[in-house]
């Protein structure tokens, strides 16, 4: 059996329904299940069942301090060994991506998903064209963003989703393999002049100070996260390409620029009326 953590959650949820989409049997896990899934809470490691699970789909539990993921990560693959599982699939982050303020806990769990004696494959995921158009700020009648002039190899989830399903279906053609899962570069301008507006660029400082100063409900971590890929994208670490995506997928990857405007255009403050 095929189990996808993270079920309750944009990828996972994404994930799983791309397998039972394409006829091979899976389930899903998570802390809030949803039926047809089941209960796994990486916080709750005496409660973690994966018996029976023959695949395990990691998705990266990234929404924490490094030290609450790589815990939550470690657990989950003492589980895996413990019950049986013979292959992990493992979500993480573009090599590229080592300049961003979230990279160490991916790369720190790559090393255990190594050294966990499981068959293992590693999907180095690229940002989302939908957090990269969600990124932008509406000012007016325009948007505005940190990204400047540069770059982003984006991604759009439902890529991911079906790649992250091709190799859970058949884990053996990719047993040992890292996969680059990046997409075609797009700017803040061009989205913007997708939704037919102007883009105007602010520097770092301003964008960390409207971050720590005018987002209460950020969480403490995700100010330095977020100004990390502003910077990442503005100084061009962040806009390689690679085949792997394409490959996976056997046909050519969605538009990233049309998912990042409509992400952007739903966080207009309008949108809904």
């Amino acid at each position: 059996m095929i189990l996808v953590t993270g079920a309750a959650g944009n990828l996972g949820s994404a994930t799983l329904a791309a397998l039972r989409a394409g006829g091979v049997a899976a389930t899903g896990g998570s802390r809030t299940p949803a039926p047809g899934t089941k209960q796994l809470d990486f916080d709750d490691r005496a409660g973690l069942d994966l018996a029976g699970v023959s695949t395990l789909v990691l998705i990266s539990a990234g929404y924490a301090e490094d030290d609450q993921v790589v815990g939550r990560h470690a657990a989950v693959l003492d589980a895996a060994v413990r019950d049986g599982v013979d292959h992990v699939v493992y979500t993480s982050l573009t090599a590229a991506g080592d300049h961003l303020g979230f990279a160490l806990a991916h790369r720190a769990t790559e090393r255990l998903v190594r050294g966990s004696g499981l068959h293992w494959t590693i999907l180095r995921n690229g940002l989302y064209a939908e957090l990269f158009g969600g990124l932008l700020t509406w000012a007016g009648e325009g948007v505005e963003s940190a990204f400047g002039d540069g770059a982003l190899a984006a991604v759009v989830r439902e890529d991911l989703a079906d790649a992250a399903a091709t190799v859970a279906a058949d884990p053996a053609r990719h047993r040992g393999r890292v996969h680059e899962l990046v997409g075609t570069p797009i700017t803040a301008g061009q989205v913007a002049d997708r939704l037919g507006v102007r883009h105007r660029a602010i520097g770092l400082g301003e964008y960390r100070r409207r971050l720590l100063d005018e987002s209460p409900g950020l969480l403490p971590f995700q100010p330095p996260m977020l100004v990390s890929i502003a910077s990442a994208v503005r100084h061009g670490f962040l806009d390689g390409t690679a085949p792997d995506l394409t490959d996976l997928l056997g046909h050519p990857a969605r538009d990233p620029l049309a998912s990042a405007a409509t992400a952007a255009a739903a966080a207009r403050p309008d949108a809904s009326r």
